[in-house]
């Protein structure tokens, strides 16, 4: 699904236009964008958490030459998924 797709899914689901659906969830991935690369964490309760976390420095390798290099230690962002979300993708075992 793309964001198009998404758009289409929440205006029927929400029973508003298209237009109107976009601009929700284009404002709602920009105010995450721009809470996780504050350094907050973004949480939302089932869904799950966004937030950057630290990559260290570490050795790698030119793919091209097999020359050793430094990789600097960077940012990135990072999504843990929540027990709701865990449970729709992969339900429990039945016992």
């Amino acid at each position: 699904m793309n964001k198009g797709e998404l758009v289409d899914a929440v205006a029927e689901k929400a029973t508003v236009s298209k237009k109107q659906a976009d601009a929700v969830l284009t404002a709602a991935l920009e105010s995450i964008m721009e809470a996780v690369s504050d350094g907050e964490k973004v949480t939302l309760v089932g869904f799950g958490s966004f937030e950057s976390r630290e990559r260290k420095a570490r050795e790698g390798r030119n793919p091209k030459t097999g020359e050793k290099m430094e990789i600097p230690a960077t940012k990135v962002p990072a999504f843990s998924a929540g027990k709701l979300f865990k449970d729709r993708v992969a339900p429990p075992a039945q016992k």
